[in-house]
């Protein structure tokens, strides 16, 4: 699994993105989430978490990576309240037009 990627799944009920990862044995292994709050368009992203198991591998990068996407397709914008989200903006201008002003 060492070239494994992850795939998100959107829990709006929950208001959380959960991050898989694809096992051919067991089915799909939870490896971490984003948590969020809503308010009317914005997204505030308040936690980000990749369980110790899975840590190093770059996968908060690939799933704060993909809830930006999702929420850019979405015509939403981001309110970075997690603190590795708010790095992740800065490390990346491309999403800059997403954060909430």
């Amino acid at each position: 699994m060492a070239d494994a990627t992850i795939s998100v799944t959107h829990l709006a009920e929950r208001e959380r993105y959960r991050a898989d990862l694809a096992d051919d044995d067991s089915g799909p292994v939870e490896v971490g989430y984003i948590d969020y709050t809503t308010d009317g368009d914005h997204l505030a992203l308040t936690h980000t978490v990749i369980y110790d198991r899975w840590g190093g591998r770059g996968f908060a990068a690939e799933l704060v990576k993909q809830v930006l996407d999702d929420i850019r397709a979405n015509g939403r914008s981001v309110v970075p309240v997690c603190t590795y989200v708010a790095s992740y903006l800065e490390k990346h201008p491309e999403y800059s037009d997403l954060v909430a002003s």
